[in-house]
């Protein structure tokens, strides 16, 4: 399971160390999307088998199914570490993400997130101001 918060830079040539207790789980290599709220998301290679299953059971017919499949396929890189356990990170994801230098990378179940560390900070705040309420509309999903 992929948890917990941590702070990494990214070099001048976009590569991004990854936590040693992440890519412990991921191999020797990963699968890297732009995903939602401007963040990175990254499966293993086995978690990212199941979740492309669903995007590929999406009806075809349906125009945002359409836009959400093109608009993940299209981004998704197979990224491998180098022996520093790094990864480039290429520009059109940074550029999506607006990474410049400072990244938080998150655990997120099973796979993680990585942001732009200002990004972070103003989404984390925003979600400490709100958590109750969010809490709250959680019954709906029997939580």
């Amino acid at each position: 399971m992929f948890v917990g918060e941590y702070k990494h830079n990214i070099d001048d040539k976009g590569r991004l160390i990854i936590p040693a207790k992440f890519r412990n789980q991921l191999g020797d290599k990963f699968i890297l999307i732009k995903w939602l709220e401007h963040a990175l998301y990254g499966f293993p290679v086995n978690e990212w088998e199941i979740f492309e299953n669903k995007l590929k059971a999406l009806p075809m017919t349906n125009k945002d199914a359409r836009k959400f499949q093109r608009f993940v396929f299209s981004s998704a890189i197979e990224a491998e570490f180098d022996k520093q356990g790094r990864v480039v990170l290429p520009v059109a994801l940074r550029e999506y993400a607006n990474i410049s230098k400072a990244t938080v990378i998150t655990g997120s179940g099973v796979g993680f997130e990585i942001w732009d560390a200002a990004t972070w900070q103003t989404y984390t705040s925003d979600v400490a101001e709100n958590f109750d309420d969010i809490a709250d509309g959680l019954v709906d999903f029997n939580f």
